[in-house]
């Protein structure tokens, strides 16, 4: 995996402020909670990566440059 570069990750921020709310995508992990589910952002580390707490429960994060998430704007 390559890692973004610091300004890719700044903008990840801004883009996924915590508390915005996401819907899943593509995921590529076998514990992946079903296309469509719901979520909602708690950061973005370091690598890009998108952290959310699933509806569902789990906490899986929205890997960058592998995994797809969109933001829900009618909620």
């Amino acid at each position: 995996m390559q890692f973004p570069h610091k300004e890719q990750v700044a903008r990840q921020r801004r883009l996924y402020p915590t508390g915005t709310r996401v819907e899943l995508v593509q995921m590529d992990d076998a514990q992946a909670p079903p296309v469509g589910t719901r979520g909602t952002v708690i950061g973005v580390d370091d690598t890009g990566s998108i952290m959310v707490y699933w509806d569902k429960g789990s906490g899986l994060n929205v890997i960058y440059g592998v995994d797809r998430c969109k933001e829900i704007t009618n909620e």
